[in-house]
């Protein structure tokens, strides 16, 4: 029968329940059970999918087209296996399900209530991922025991080791151990205060995740064991790490996989953490470092960019180099031309986004890199402004848009479909998860894939027109990629230069640490090449890798500067 861990936090919110969740699913699946997690979110709207990227970060698109939260970015990261839209369910969106069902008559005219209905709803959704080929689900319950929101869902859970068996499931509590500075002590107090808050809604932990600062002592564990009724093996440390990917070795050096295992009575051999341990030593070996500018709109929340930035990091996983990301905001680029910000990168990404806000800036960008061969990658409306640039720039094609911004230009290079025209005044419609490209034999993303058919994920409703593609016949653009009817452009690419592509889709969701995007892994490496040609002196005589594709599976795959270092621990959100 399939296992069933459920993961909740207390005290304070970005403690870190999905990075734990997940570096668990890392971890069973190390020990050669087959994993599959889910979000259950307690707000009200349907999906994350028209969100504020400002407030909720980077909306995550599954390959089955599911707009998701952003945790199933880092589930799929961990425990590398292809999530769907099954995996995220909202408040919003289980109210629908029911509601729907009593205006259909499925309840008999019976009165609708939280219990049972909404609460069944909610382990059906559960239930759904327990398939045949699944040993254990792991469902992480957003935000924090004490908020409102939360209560249909912890009623929910409580009910199901009721329903499947005790010895079936496991409930762990992520919190807090503050440092208080003036005393110079940790406190365990929140973590009573919150455990004893889920005990009174009918569960008792099994593990507690002690997130804190520095590492807590055996006393300060010994003693949060017996005032919250944990066995001692059940309270585990997670102190902050310097790399994100080191988290699932902290924990197993906690014994947290091996407490799970015994709560729910599995019996699974020992985890082959290898893989995992050559990663993580060649993240810290890495002493080569490249700046990466990400000329983005929401820069001011860089979860708004976290499968990017993740993405960026993973090529420099591959190169053994150290990524410096540059969040720099989009509106402002026109102005930073001539500083030396954009001069002192060694790489460029723009990623996509919605409406007209910042697209000048990042035309601007394109054509910089364009004319300085600044290494750049474009993604979803990357693409569209990159060629936006070209037909302004080089085709001379004055006043060239996308109708998304100006309905009225001459050159509209960017627009709907035909299809998508009728349905715009109906609020649009959007390509939406995995689609099927053909890469034209002997082009630059042919060879990185080292394949001609690949398959990258997408969320966008504006395309390059085809109908004024004759314009870019014969010119430097290569339209290196379409759709399998060749209706689509998928990629582009310049020739003569020494990285300046782009993709329609967004190929940062299918990324994983040991395995970095195909694009992603060769923009670092011409980053590097050009970092290396800039200052010699920085670098030792290794050869920059890099040029092709690792193996089949990647295919599958302010004014103040705004710098995230991500070497360590930590397509834009939403319509706006």
């Amino acid at each position: 029968m399939t296992k069933h861990v459920f993961v909740t936090g207390g005290v304070a919110s970005s403690l870190g329940k999905g990075i734990s969740a997940s570096s668990l699913g890392r971890l069973l699946k190390a020990r050669g059970l087959r994993v599959t997690m889910q979000k259950l979110d307690p707000y009200i709207n349907v999906d994350p999918g028209t969100m504020n990227p400002f407030e909720h970060g980077e909306v995550f698109v599954t390959d089955d087209g599911g707009e998701t939260d952003l945790d199933l970015g880092h589930y799929e990261r961990f425990i590398d296996e292809s999530l769907s839209r099954a995996c995220n369910a909202t408040t919003g969106s289980i109210y629908s399900t029911v509601l729907a069902q009593e205006r259909r008559g499925d309840y008999l005219g019976r009165t609708v209530q939280v219990i049972p209905h909404i609460t069944d709803e909610i382990k059906r959704r559960i239930r759904s991922l327990a398939t045949d080929d699944v040993d254990v689900v792991i469902t992480e319950i957003g935000g924090t025991v004490g908020d409102i929101e939360i209560l249909p869902f912890l009623e929910a859970i409580r009910q199901f080791r009721l329903d499947v068996g005790r010895d079936n499931v496991c409930y762990i509590h992520v919190t807090l151990v503050p440092f208080i500075g003036p005393s110079s002590e940790q406190k365990t107090k929140p973590t009573q205060h919150s455990v004893t808050e889920l005990r009174s809604r009918g569960i008792q932990p099994d593990v507690i995740v002690c997130r804190s600062e520095a590492p807590i002592s055996v006393a300060l564990k010994e003693k949060i064991s017996s005032l919250c009724d944990v066995q001692p093996t059940g309270v585990v440390n997670a102190a902050d790490a310097d790399n994100l990917y080191e988290v699932p070795l902290i924990l197993h050096d906690e014994g947290f996989d091996e407490e799970v295992c015994t709560v729910l009575r599995l019996n699974a051999g020992e985890p082959d953490l290898r893989p995992w341990q050559r990663l993580v030593s060649r993240i810290e070996a890495a002493e080569r470092t490249v700046r990466i500018g990400v000329i983005g709109k929401y820069v001011s929340l860089p979860d708004a960019y976290l499968s990017v930035v993740e993405a960026t990091r993973h090529g420099g996983f591959h190169h053994g180099a150290r990524i410096e990301i540059d969040l720099i905001q989009a509106e402002e680029v026109e102005g930073l031309l001539a500083s030396s910000r954009l001069a002192d990168l060694d790489g460029m990404v723009i990623p996509g986004g919605f409406g007209e806000r910042g697209s000048a800036g990042k035309i601007a960008a394109a054509g910089y890199a364009r004319e300085n061969d600044l290494p750049c990658l474009g993604l979803c409306l990357g693409l569209q402004m990159m060629v936006v640039d070209f037909a302004r720039n080089v085709l001379g094609m004055a006043g060239a848009n996308s109708s998304e911004f100006d309905p009225a230009t001459p050159y509209p290079v960017i627009d709907l479909m035909d299809e998508q025209q009728s349905v715009t005044e109906k609020g649009g419609t959007m390509r939406l998860g995995a689609y099927v490209a053909e890469l034209e034999p002997g082009s630059r993303v042919a060879e990185i894939y080292g394949r001609t058919v690949v398959s990258e994920r997408h969320r966008h409703r504006y395309e390059f027109n085809s109908r004024l593609r004759h314009h870019f016949d014969g010119s430097a653009l290569r339209l290196s990629g379409t759709s399998p009817d060749h209706r689509l452009v998928e990629f582009i690419e310049l020739d003569d230069h020494p990285f300046w592509i782009a993709t329609q889709a967004h190929p940062e969701l299918k990324s994983r640490p040991d395995r970095a995007a195909p694009l992603f892994r060769e923009l670092v490496g011409a980053a590097l090449l050009r970092a290396e040609a800039r200052n010699p002196h920085l670098f030792d005589v290794r050869e920059v890798e890099g040029g092709g594709a690792d193996d089949e599976d990647d295919a599958e795959v302010a004014t103040a500067p705004v710098t995230v270092d991500v070497t360590g621990a930590g397509p834009p959100g939403a319509r706006p």
